[in-house]
């Protein structure tokens, strides 16, 4: 090895100093910065698109309740998350079966769809027929459907 002279030494020890500096310069104006940007990718057209489904008991009468299973079908090879459900019902005789005679609850977690399964829980309800103080025969032989969304 080669000795270093007395000047040698301290544009050795200089430099040393400096590199240290720079580092710590860098590293401060790493952490104090700004700045704003963007960038963009083509992601895959899979996944995100489930088949909702709402299960519920027939044989409802005005005063009573039924609970309302929410399921998922994922078709798709990606995984994917139900958030929030959304349900509306109407009937096969909406003239006189009234809508609006029927309340129904959609409770979600974010549940979690795996890739090309079917049936998998996406939440739960209740599905309630008002007693009305009108004539709710016209229900007895009408359909009830559930119709759910998620956002």
């Amino acid at each position: 090895m080669r000795k270093f002279s007395k000047k040698g030494k301290v544009y050795a020890a200089a430099a040393a100093v400096a590199l240290v500096a720079a580092s710590g310069g860098a590293a401060y104006a790493y952490w104090t910065t700004t700045g704003t940007g963007s960038g963009t990718a083509a992601n895959s057209s899979g996944g995100g698109t489930v088949t909702l489904h709402a299960t519920f008991n027939a044989g409802l009468a005005p005063g009573n309740s039924t609970a309302v299973a929410y399921t998922a079908d994922n078709g798709s090879n990606t995984g994917t998350v139900v958030g929030a459900l959304s349900a509306t019902v109407s009937t096969s005789d909406p003239a006189h079966c009234l809508a609006s005679w029927f309340d129904v609850t959609a409770v979600t977690s974010n549940s979690a769809v795996a890739p090309n399964s079917t049936g998998t829980s996406v939440g739960s309800g209740t599905l309630t027929f008002k007693n009305d103080p009108a004539n709710q025969d016209a229900c007895k032989s009408a359909t009830v459907t559930i119709t759910v969304g998620s956002v």
